[in-house]
């Protein structure tokens, strides 16, 4: 038994250190979870709340007969048991998916936001795709993106440039003034805050803002 253990921790030492999580494990009670979104549920059901990545797959072993998943050998007995179904295919490598942490929990917050009326800070990627173009990549010609001329002019009865506040109401989307505020003050240190802004012209029409529905399917929510 012991050289069993050895040799199962050898395995997992050897596992490279930025191989991609392919579960989450939370470690009160050692089950796998496939996402972020069975985590949160999983911790709102039990109190538990320390989890970890694991690059262990979810077992999946699927009835023949009604196609439920059972995701560990004592479901698939207590089913067997229910059912009289005693036949299943492993699908465990079929359905595997990477775990984006950050990814997942990036969205998860940004639909908490959206239900509260908060605006959702755009990606970094997001930002510089619309105020860049990379010379010789694009002929496409580059113009001041659409906004609101007149929650510009309000921005800058408020003391903002206009520069300021045309990239607040570009990147948020937002028709709130109160929402363009906070998009500047969290990025008044940003080195280009006060810089013209121009993005491609395929680009620069005005965002429409996203209702709730709409932001919590956008990020990957039911």
């Amino acid at each position: 038994a012991r050289r069993g253990r050895s040799s199962s921790l050898a395995r997992r030492e050897e596992i490279p250190t930025m191989s991609a999580a392919l579960s989450l494990k939370c470690n009160v009670c050692g089950v796998q979870l496939r996402s972020v979104a069975e985590a949160q549920s999983h911790g709102e059901a039990t109190g538990h709340s320390d989890f970890a990545e694991s690059t262990e797959a979810v077992l999946n072993l699927t009835c023949v007969a009604c196609g439920k998943p059972c995701r560990s050998e004592t479901e698939k007995d207590i089913h067997s048991k229910r059912t009289g179904h005693t036949e299943f295919v492993d699908k465990t490598h079929e359905q595997t998916k990477t775990v984006d942490t950050e990814g997942e929990m990036k969205a998860i917050g940004d639909e908490m936001k959206a239900e509260l009326g908060l605006p959702i800070e755009a990606s970094s990627d997001a930002n510089k795709d619309d105020a860049m173009v990379v010379d010789g990549c694009s002929d496409e010609e580059t113009v001041e993106p659409e906004v609101d001329a007149a929650l510009v002019t309000e921005l800058q009865s408020m003391g903002f440039s206009r520069n300021k506040a045309v990239r607040a109401l570009h990147f948020t989307g937002t028709d709130s003034v109160e929402q363009a505020v906070n998009w500047i003050v969290e990025h008044e240190k940003d080195a280009e805050i006060d810089d013209p802004l121009t993005v491609r012209l395929s680009k620069a029409r005005k965002k429409t803002p996203l209702s709730k529905e709409e932001a919590r399917k956008k990020s990957g929510g039911a």
